[in-house]
């Protein structure tokens, strides 16, 4: 065994001695795909969702080096026919590309050279009569062994995208890179004969040039388009169901904070990292923030882009804002419009894409607070502010302080206005939603909006074991407060709170529309507790 040639199976044998959730089901899709005009993948997906962990699973089946019966048994693919037909029978070259980069800077040498000489030394150590003595060209080294040999080989290649994230603005070596990957996967003489499969796992989809890509023969499997590998993304909700049942987790807190991604063939995954932090601690926190700070976000939805600011706070207010995600280049710098921006953070993690609606949305409660800090930490004026003061309008709505409310939300609905029409129920609710930002770690929020003249209607509901009340809030417009709270009593003991039984408290608040000058759009405010 080697470190790029037939790595061997402990890395896997590793995972599997934890809690492992089996994934090998991805398996089988690669064996279907071995010595087929199909065999070459790219499967994309943010930091912590196990891409990792499928590259070393990759190693550890195919690998001729090791018997890797054992780790498989009672696992999904030992029950699938391809199973035997290609247990541990390939040479692997397994390459991680994060390794090669920081080895590259260690030692001042260009990176996609050194990748080359390191795996042909180890090439020359099993192969040494395959190889000319002077070769430094990878392609050409694989293809001299397979066609002595006759055996293709199985390439791996685990943050494929390294490169293009780490040394954003080098376009030089970024070419040369690609250039070598084309040499390596290009359909003709050296694919054919020395590939037998190839997948690569990474966090940007392939790169683009103009409208082509990069690397034209891949199937690629990405956040927007995962397709027949979604259950594979990250964990299922059936799975995350039993583990909270083997770790006597409350499962409705684990979905509240790292559910919220959805595909269309699967409705629900859930960060796998997250997950894995929070039943292994015992405790539902933001692990969010432990591998990634709000910095890198901060510096993306700060962009002077127009329409990028009012899409954000749309999504903050808890919106879907529409998107075209067909124009991003798959790269950290090629940005040239807000849907660029807001693709880009959908494959970092930070943004779930509906590919149904073409919507973009903040997924979780765990992802929701990395905005909120970042939000905090970028100038974003009086929507920042109101996130910032949040905490404050929660504890004076819950200790009843009626004009505090009505002046607070008077400040946030105001400055919503300026992104969104004020008098519609968008406005309204994204106002309420950011004006109570931090509630969300507390309540779940419901909306329900009711016809006529009633614009927002939101329930807030208590989390398990969360010791505060259940909250309605109706606003109104040429009306009095009065007559929102008469609202809520005739509508609202419905739904999501017919089978409440805790305690409640009714906001009712009005603003008049047609006011002038000093009384334009005056709120006010009445609380009532139930």
């Amino acid at each position: 065994m080697g470190i790029y040639l037939n790595p061997g199976n402990k890395s896997f044998q590793t995972i599997v001695n934890g809690t492992y959730i089996d994934k090998t089901g991805l398996i089988d899709y690669i064996n279907s795909t071995i010595d087929t005009p199909l065999k070459l993948t790219s499967f994309s997906r943010p930091r912590r969702f196990g891409k990792s962990f499928a590259a070393k699973m990759l190693c550890a089946y195919y690998d001729k080096s090791c018997d890797s019966r054992f780790l498989f048994e009672g696992l999904e693919i030992s029950k699938k026919n391809s199973f035997d037909s290609y247990l541990n029978k390939y040479d692997v070259i397994y390459l991680d590309m994060t390794w090669f980069i920081s080895r590259s800077i260690t030692k001042g040498n260009n990176v996609v050279l050194d990748m080359q000489n390191a795996v042909i030394k180890e090439l020359k150590l099993k192969f040494s009569d395959y190889i000319s003595e002077n070769e430094t060209y990878l392609p050409e080294a694989l293809l001299s062994v397979s066609a002595k040999t006759g055996d293709p080989f199985i390439v791996i290649i685990d943050e494929w995208d390294a490169l293009f994230r780490e040394a954003k603005d080098d376009h030089v070596i970024q070419r040369e890179y690609v250039q070598l990957l084309r040499g390596l996967f290009k359909a003709g003489t050296t694919t054919d004969t020395t590939i037998a499969a190839a997948y690569m796992t990474g966090i940007l989809p392939i790169k683009k040039y103009g409208t082509e890509s990069a690397l034209t023969d891949f199937r690629e499997y990405t956040m927007t388009k995962p397709g027949r590998l979604a259950e594979y993304v990250g964990f299922t909700e059936a799975e995350v169901r039993q583990l909270c049942a083997d770790y006597q987790m409350n499962f409705e807190d684990v979905r509240t904070w790292y559910d919220g991604y959805s595909f269309s063939r699967v409705e629900h995954v859930y960060s796998p990292d997250s997950v894995m932090n929070a039943l292994q601690e015992g405790e539902v926190l933001n692990y969010w923030t432990q591998t990634e700070t709000f910095e890198s976000l901060k510096e993306y939805i700060g962009m002077d882009y127009d329409g990028l600011k009012d899409a954000i706070v749309e999504m903050l207010g808890g919106g879907h804002v529409g998107i075209k995600i067909s124009t991003f280049q798959n790269d950290m710098t090629s940005f040239n419009n807000k849907n660029d921006v807001l693709t880009l953070l959908v494959h970092l993690g930070y943004l779930a894409y509906d590919a149904d609606k073409r919507k973009v949305y903040i997924p979780n409660l765990e992802v929701a607070e990395a905005f909120e800090d970042a939000v905090n930490n970028e100038n974003w004026g009086i929507v920042g502010e109101a996130i910032a003061d949040s905490e404050k309008l929660l504890e004076a709505t819950l200790s009843g302080d009626a004009v505090a409310v009505a002046d607070a939300l008077e400040r946030i609905h105001s400055s919503v206005s300026s992104v969104l029409q004020y008098n519609n129920e968008a406005s309204l609710s994204c106002a309420i939603t950011i004006a109570y930002y931090t509630a969300k770690r507390f309540y779940s929020i419901v909306r329900e909006l009711p016809a006529g003249k009633g614009f927002v209607d939101i329930a807030f509901l208590p989390r398990r074991d969360i010791d505060k009340p259940a909250m309605i809030i109706e606003l109104k417009y040429d009306k009095d407060a009065d007559t929102a709270i008469r609202q809520i009593h005739e509508n609202r003991y419905d739904g999501e709170l017919k089978n409440y039984s805790g305690n409640l408290l009714l906001v009712g608040i009005n603003y008049d529309k047609e006011a002038k000058g000093t009384d334009a759009k005056k709120h006010s405010c009445i609380i009532e507790k139930v």
